[in-house]
């Protein structure tokens, strides 16, 4: 099932956590890649400074500013592309960026983890292209599959990269999946 804009209509933590165990599908040319969500950070409004929107309405944090349900893909270090998704209602700056992945098969074995937003961006030829599209175009999309992450294996930290951004980079906006070495739940 594709999960739709009503999805991301809502606080960004929890979504950032709910997100946890879908699956990000991506369409390359004719191949579909299947990957499930094992990592995420939460941005959350203009006053986050660890967030792009605390510099105010920008060309580049425009889509922020929008309503949910759209991709939001910038440029770090001048090479490396981070995927998020727009959340929350419009005009309220925030987002999730998708931190690792595993990549599956149409069976749902795994056969990579991606770990590291540019990583996941560059194996998945996600670029600045995609900036600006609603979730669920025929190129991108997340789905959920009825996997269940349990409780107790969320686990929360603190964001990484984000030094710079005084009482913020405190925020234990970071979500990700932790088990036990070869077992998935």
């Amino acid at each position: 099932m594709r999960l739709t804009k009503k999805f991301f209509n809502r606080n960004t933590a929890i979504v950032a956590k709910d997100l946890l165990g879908k699956f990000l599908v991506r369409k390359i040319g004719r191949k579909i890649v299947f990957a499930m969500i094992t990592e995420t950070e939460a941005y959350h409004g203009p006053h986050d400074r660890a967030s792009h929107a605390s510099r105010g309405l920008t060309p580049r944090t425009k889509i922020m500013f929008g309503p949910p349900g759209y991709i939001y893909v910038y440029m770090i270090y001048g090479i490396y592309h981070c995927l998020n998704f727009v959340t929350g209602r419009k005009r309220f700056p925030a987002a999730v960026l998708i931190r690792s992945v595993i990549l599956t098969s149409n069976n749902l074995a795994p056969s990579a983890h991606l770990n590291g937003p540019g990583k996941l961006c560059r194996v998945l030829r996600i670029d600045r292209r995609l900036n600006g599209l609603p979730i669920g175009n025929s190129r991108l999309w997340i789905e959920a599959r009825g996997i269940k992450v349990p409780r107790r294996v969320i686990k929360y930290g603190k964001r990484i990269g984000v030094d710079y951004a005084g009482k913020w980079k405190d925020r234990l906006w970071r979500f990700y999946i932790k088990t036990e070495r070869n077992r998935r739940f």
